[in-house]
């Protein structure tokens, strides 16, 4: 929250925003991550070290990103689901052309996508909440492990 998503776009400017709504997901006891039941094709990029992006396209339609954070064998990850100006985490895709070609990559300016240090969103600003849209995650569907601005803050969406 507050450090900011970089985005070179193919053959264009650089789109810097505000990251302003996070989903944790952390290791395989978690029963919301795609981790979950063991290491597939799909999620084997989450055992890496952190810093390669986990990008997988949600109901045949959208494309998610996420960002790699645990050590090696241990999966965790942060789905980015919001940036100031694009709220929901397909728009933000979409918007900053996220799709199969940055799927399992390095966080780098090389690999035209990258985060930058930002800046933390003033106390009171940011609240905790439960994630959205994992009702099949039993005993951690209560988890409040989704930072979002709160919705009276004064912060710019």
């Amino acid at each position: 929250m507050g450090t900011t998503l970089c985005r070179k776009l193919p053959g264009g400017p650089t789109l810097r925003k505000r990251i302003c709504e996070v989903e944790a997901y952390i290791g395989p006891e978690d029963k919301a991550m795609h981790a979950y039941r063991g290491r597939t094709n799909r999620n084997a990029i989450m055992f890496n070290p952190g810093g390669y992006w986990y990008v997988y396209l949600c109901y045949g339609v959208h494309w998610l990103i996420n960002i790699v954070t645990g050590p090696k064998d241990r999966p965790e990850a942060v789905l980015i689901r919001g940036v100031e100006g694009i709220i929901g985490p397909g728009r933000l895709t979409k918007a900053l052309c996220i799709g199969e070609t940055e799927k399992n990559t390095k966080v780098s300016r090389a690999a035209g996508l990258w985060i930058e240090t930002g800046s933390p969103y003033p106390p009171g600003e940011v609240i905790r909440t439960p994630r959205i849209g994992i009702d099949y995650a039993e005993d951690w569907v209560d988890a409040p492990l989704r930072w979002t601005l709160k919705p009276s803050g004064t912060a710019q969406r």
